[in-house]
């Protein structure tokens, strides 16, 4: 909170591999940027922390937890702890040796761990929106097929956002800046010149950006196909909920193709994640109609 206490954090930062080989020459303004941006992660951390233990605990003390909905919440609690260790673990790993950022694979944990917990959370709003009876009787109208299908897309969902955490971890999203090809050809040059070769798949900015678009166009089709699928459901809601995350799906493909194209610049970068959010939002919204399809009337 004052000038020496800058100086002295900003000391310990001029002894790491990430000011020595990135940043040599940082003043002393430029770092306080980044600091704010890292001091203000881990606060908001702690803030959704804080959220959950006063929440539960209020909800506990008033007895105002639905019966067989504590255990699950204890569970939600208990993903973000791990959160929070898996964060350390992966800033832990940009100090070790001549890192200069973290490592890909834990930052694409750390990723896919708070994706998955907002898919849980989502998930136990849209049970919790309705009545236990109204959920079972719901349960019988499943449509098994779409809900398996909503299935399958989410977890390639999943696939193509931990994918998108290693294109992130290395930049990969900056290398190649051509679209539909990738430095003019269909396979990236040099896929495999790191050794050991299973590092490729995760420190080659060539092989890791190729995987996040063969992915991305493996959803796009397997959303198509969701797509029409969807169309044939009995509830409205549930075609309604298919047709949006399919669109969303769409529309993030372009938002991905927008940034390639533009070498990844911060702005459009937010954007393309904030597209993954709602489209993940949307598929367990989408699954869960197919799952718990709303009751409508013959005529309706």
């Amino acid at each position: 909170m004052n000038e020496a206490d800058w100086t002295a954090e900003f000391e310990k930062y001029r002894e790491s591999p990430q000011y020595r080989n990135m940043n040599a020459g940082m003043d002393l303004a430029s770092f306080k940027q980044i600091y704010w941006w890292e001091w203000g992660h881990r606060q908001l951390g702690r803030f959704i922390g804080l959220v959950w233990i006063v929440g539960f605990l209020g909800l506990l003390a008033t007895r105002r937890i639905p019966k067989g909905w504590t255990g699950r919440l204890v569970g939600i609690g208990a993903l973000i702890g791990v959160q929070g260790a898996v964060g350390w673990w992966m800033v832990h790993s940009g100090l070790q040796g001549e890192m200069t950022s973290v490592a890909s694979y834990r930052l694409a944990t750390h990723l896919g761990l708070a994706f998955a917990i907002l898919g849980l959370i989502l998930w136990y709003i849209l049970l919790l929106g309705r009545t236990e009876s109204q959920n079972i009787q719901a349960r019988r109208l499943r449509e098994r097929s779409l809900f398996g299908m909503g299935t399958g897309l989410m977890h390639l969902a999943f696939l193509q956002i931990l994918l998108g955490a290693l294109v992130a971890g290395i930049d990969a999203g900056r290398n190649f800046v051509d679209w539909p090809w990738m430095a003019g050809q269909f396979f990236p040059p040099d896929a495999f010149s790191i050794t050991p070769v299973w590092r490729n798949f995760f420190e080659n900015p060539g092989t890791v950006q190729f995987m996040h678009r063969i992915a991305g166009y493996l959803l796009f089709l397997f959303a198509i196909g969701v797509f029409f699928r969807g169309r044939r459901a009995a509830a409205p809601s549930t075609r309604l909920a298919f047709t949006l995350a399919a669109g969303m799906i769409v529309v993030q493909m372009l938002i991905g193709i927008w940034t390639v194209l533009n070498a990844a610049p911060l702005h459009i970068a937010i954007t393309h994640q904030a597209g993954a959010i709602l489209t993940w939002a949307l598929i367990i919204n989408a699954r869960f109609r197919a799952g718990y399809p709303a009751a409508t009337s013959v005529r309706g």
